[in-house]
């Protein structure tokens, strides 16, 4: 019927919740995470999670990696040969965190992340005036917002990237690609509680069936409900 409706996705360890809106702005943010929020806030770099009352923020290096791919096909202006030193520079950044997931070992993740700095800020300085629009854009992102591009430097428990609430709305996809979307505002709301439920038992290894039969038959003979809030 020509109305934009946005799901929204907040997914965590053991939760995944789904918030059906028909805007994209911060209010939809706040009804998530209200005014302040103590977290890491983990996501890709739409303009509406900047400037908010947000304890800590890690961007999404995956998205990152995308805006430097499209910048080394651009002509001119060194931005191959500046898409190419920072592409290198993500990719260390993932491989050294995997080995960090793998190894637990935070004195050798401290001492690559100390030298990861020195080269990162030297690759700014180097090339930040000698670009084109699109790299000059990326590249005073860099400089500007550094605690929240980087964060993951010094909290290596903090992935950099977003791929959880990536992987969780894979689902939502596949089923708006099959139903062509929700035809109200009121079943769109139904549709993103049920993915909730859905995800959030995937993220506990719990089956969903399970779950939905122990939800009926609470509603239905007064047993008691089934939760979802992670206990750990």
């Amino acid at each position: 019927m020509g109305v934009k409706e946005w799901l929204w996705t907040a997914s965590g360890e053991g939760f995944c919740l789904f918030h059906a809106a028909d805007t994209r702005g911060r209010v939809e943010l706040e009804t998530m995470l209200g005014t302040e929020f103590a977290g890491v806030l983990s996501s890709d770099d739409f303009s509406v999670y900047n400037g908010g009352t947000i304890t800590a923020q890690q961007k999404c290096l995956a998205h990152l990696r995308r805006h430097f791919k499209k910048v080394l096909g651009l002509p001119g202006n060194n931005n191959a040969a500046v898409a190419q030193i920072f592409l290198s520079l993500i990719d260390e950044a993932f491989i050294a965190h995997d080995s960090w997931r793998k190894t637990k070992d935070k004195l050798t993740y401290d001492s690559w992340a100390t030298d990861f700095k020195i080269r990162l800020n030297l690759a700014l300085a180097t090339w930040l005036n000698q670009v084109g629009y699109a790299a000059g854009l990326l590249l005073k992102s860099l400089r500007d917002k550094a605690e929240q591009w980087w964060y993951f430097l010094n909290d290596p428990s903090v992935p950099p990237d977003n791929n959880k609430a990536e992987r969780s709305l894979r689902l939502a996809v596949t089923k708006r690609k099959v139903s062509g979307g929700s035809r109200s505002m009121k079943r769109f709301e139904e549709t993103a509680d049920l993915l909730s439920v859905i995800q959030t038992c995937r993220f506990q290894a719990r089956s969903v069936m399970t779950f939905f039969r122990e939800a009926i038959s609470a509603h239905s003979c007064d047993f008691p409900r089934p939760e979802l809030i992670p206990l750990f």
